[in-house]
């Protein structure tokens, strides 16, 4: 079965002259607890509140949808063995097709002048660079630098009290390695930056790279 890209009216600078805006990919990296989630989405705010067209993609939120595992494949009438065969759980395999299908849509987002802005650990570099590699000219990779002491005394969900017990077997940052940026586009000190600090740094850096 022959299956072609199929491209659209408007060429990328007529939808960049009529949005007013670049789509770009804004990848925040960093360990469990260490602020992507809250970054994104303050810096979402921001950016919307100035006109400019975002959207979060949180790794937790993927994963009820487009990234969810095989239990809730088949709670929305999924046989065995598509469940089995399509869901994702917390594998290394599994971790890095959460992070390809994530990179995948977030691509489609920057095609589309929209600036996505992924909030993933994605633990390793090589899992990064293939997602900076779907949006090579228009990607900022972020990392959120908050000691592993500060994220586990966050533990907003709990999941570093479990892994400590034996309860999650691979927990990035105690059990399973995280690869920290060796050039990211901008670090944030997430474990003592505020998080307007980090958010201005992030329009700062956007508008200076005009993204907007």
């Amino acid at each position: 079965m022959a299956i072609r890209w199929h491209g659209g009216e408007l060429t990328d600078a007529a939808r960049a002259r009529r949005l007013k805006q670049k789509g770009g990919v804004v990848w925040l990296t960093g360990l469990s607890g260490s602020g992507k989630s809250t970054v994104a989405r303050a810096l979402e705010k921001a950016l919307v509140e100035r006109g400019v067209h975002a959207a979060v993609l949180d790794g937790d939120n993927l994963r009820h949808g487009l990234n969810r595992d095989a239990e809730l494949l088949r709670a929305a009438g999924h046989t065995p063995r598509a469940a089995r065969r399509f869901g994702l759980g917390f594998s290394a395999e599994d971790r890095r097709e959460n992070i390809r299908r994530a990179a995948e849509a977030a691509a489609l987002f920057a095609r589309n002048n929209v600036l996505a802005l992924v909030a993933l650990i994605s633990p390793f570099r090589a899992d990064r660079a293939a997602a900076r590699a779907l949006a090579p000219r228009r990607f900022l990779e972020i990392h959120c630098a908050a000691p592993l002491s500060v994220c586990e005394a966050r533990d907003p969900k709990g999941l570093y009290k479990k892994a400590r017990a034996g309860v999650l077997r691979q927990f990035t940052g105690l059990t399973s390695p995280y690869e920290p940026p060796r050039r990211p586009d901008l670090t944030l000190a997430t474990g003592t930056e505020p998080l307007e600090r980090s958010v201005d740094r992030l329009l700062r850096l956007l508008k200076r790279r005009r993204f907007f």
